[in-house]
């Protein structure tokens, strides 16, 4: 796991490039300071219109352990897991962001799936981002807002798989990219007792035809 590599409030603009084969991964474990991130996340927890959606498991309708919004451009409708998603307009706040981390990234991003995860029994279950919308090798870029948690990945093809861990830090930005999504699965597992939330905007790019 990473240590802390940096104190205070000052926002940290380089980069970590996290080295581990058939993946782009970049960590700028603070692109914001902890009262601005704070702020945001207070905001955001108000103003989205959040919605809990349900997957078909084993014939039967089952919450999602989380909160979601799909927000973005009109023509970025997308769908995973059966589910498919309408945007809801960019927020003013929710925009801010994405041009900071358009900038970071090098990467002008067409919509985002806002995560809102209420406490440590939220989380999200092994998975890539793989979808046919989202290209052979798409940029994503990962904001992290309100409790730390622990990001897990795990190597589709190695036996036993490859494993890596990440913590997530308050107002920290994670870029996915290259082969990422083909070669590796990803999540946010149980963290039991943590009373906090979290919010995780992941800005991608949808192909439309």
């Amino acid at each position: 796991m990473q240590a802390n590599l940096f104190d205070g409030d000052k926002p940290l603009s380089e980069p970590i490039r996290h080295l581990i084969g058939n993946a782009e991964l970049t960590e700028y474990p603070q692109i914001v300071n902890s009262a601005e991130a704070t702020q945001m996340f207070e905001t955001l927890i108000a103003d989205i219109p959040w919605r809990q959606e349900s997957l078909k498991i084993a014939g039967k309708l089952r919450a999602i352990p989380r909160l979601q919004c799909w927000m973005g451009d009109r023509t970025s409708e997308y769908g995973y897991s059966g589910v498919r998603l309408t945007p809801c307009p960019w927020h003013a706040t929710v925009k801010s962001i994405h041009d900071s981390v358009a900038e970071l990234s090098g990467t002008n991003f067409n919509s985002v799936l806002i995560n809102f995860y209420r406490n440590g029994q939220d989380s999200v279950a092994w998975h890539a981002d793989d979808e046919a919308e989202l290209g052979d090798t798409p940029v994503i870029a990962s904001v992290s807002l309100g409790a730390e948690r622990i990001f897990e990945l795990k190597h589709k093809q190695q036996t036993p798989a490859r494993k890596y861990k990440l913590l997530l830090r308050h107002g920290s930005l994670l870029i996915m990219a290259g082969t990422m999504q083909q070669y590796w699965l990803h999540r946010l597992p149980k963290v039991k007792g943590l009373q906090e939330a979290r919010i995780n905007l992941t800005f991608r790019n949808i192909i439309s035809d």
